[in-house]
């Protein structure tokens, strides 16, 4: 099967690359080599490859600055998505598309289905519901969309590697303990969306990694679960706090835990609990960054 990657350069790309199962053909493109503001570049990238089936993991992620660049975020996560689709549909081609918990306004404050009424409360999230919805207008059933949350990974950026920054260089930090939801590991992700792939699914559901937690205990297992494996030298007080102590241009939603059951029993995998994932991810931070040094001498 061939496989076009659409946002290689990000931390789920980089995840699906590495993850690639040997019974898929695995092409990858990302900017520059695609613009997707530009419709003949997606259009001719699409083209050159192929493909039999199309990941878009690309998207604008920039939450707080969205609120500025509604146009730019609109773009690149609505009319692309709408263009991806349509090329999908002309060319019997099978799309998966990576979608977020921000569709929801987090007043729910139980696990959302993958069907519950979305109401999102920033731009990205009105972005990205919109290119969901383009793909369901034109592809109906024949695509898969699935949405996570609080996504990290040994590359690119993200909560769990800034906490470890933040861990080394500061004496103590606060950290936000009203907003929940669920920490999910990149590796998990792609491995989930190769196994969709293999198996043929299709429709809506989410994936997050199992359990719950507040960005606060988040970022209290990371400074454990750093001390354990030796990417931090010592702990450092971490207070919680409310969130209006930090104030952003964009709302985030209060609560965000998906529901997984739906996709679990479509795809037979079981979830791993955040906490056990979070140190396969660092220890997997540890061994890199001793690799790096080692490049150095």
């Amino acid at each position: 099967m061939k496989v076009l990657l659409l946002g290689s350069n990000g931390q789920l790309g980089w995840e699906l690359m590495r993850s690639c199962p040997a019974n898929f053909s695995l092409t990858t493109c990302d900017f520059p080599k695609v613009d997707f503001l530009s419709t003949s570049s997606i259009s001719n990238c699409i083209s050159s490859a192929g493909p039999d089936v199309i990941i878009n993991a690309a998207a604008y992620t920039a939450v707080d600055k969205a609120e500025q660049e509604k146009d730019l975020a609109f773009r690149i996560n609505h009319e692309a998505v709408r263009e991806i689709a349509e090329i999908c549909r002309q060319n019997t081609i099978s799309l998966v598309h990576i979608s977020t918990d921000f569709i929801f306004n987090g007043q729910n404050f139980k696990p959302y289905q993958p069907d519950d009424a979305p109401n999102p409360v920033s731009v990205y999230g009105e972005s990205k519901l919109k290119g969901e919805q383009a793909v369901r207008t034109i592809l109906g059933d024949k695509a898969l969309i699935i949405r996570t949350a609080w996504l990290y990974s040994s590359h690119g950026n993200n909560f769990v590697k800034t906490m470890l920054s933040l861990m080394t260089e500061k004496s103590r930090l606060n950290v936000i303990d009203e907003q929940i939801g669920t920490p999910t590991w990149g590796l998990g992700l792609a491995q989930a969306i190769w196994t969709s792939l293999e198996k043929n699914i299709k429709g809506s559901f989410h994936w997050t990694d199992a359990g719950v937690a507040t960005w606060y205990d988040f970022a209290m297992a990371i400074q454990e679960e750093g001390l354990r494996t030796g990417l931090l030298d010592k702990a450092i007080p971490i207070l919680p706090v409310p969130s209006h102590q930090f104030p952003t241009p964009a709302k985030r939603p209060m609560y965000s835990v998906l529901d997984k059951t739906s996709f679990c029993q479509a795809t037979e995998i079981t979830l791993i609990h955040w906490r056990v994932q979070l140190r396969s991810m660092l220890k997997e931070r540890k061994q890199i960054s001793e690799e790096e040094r080692g490049s150095l001498k």
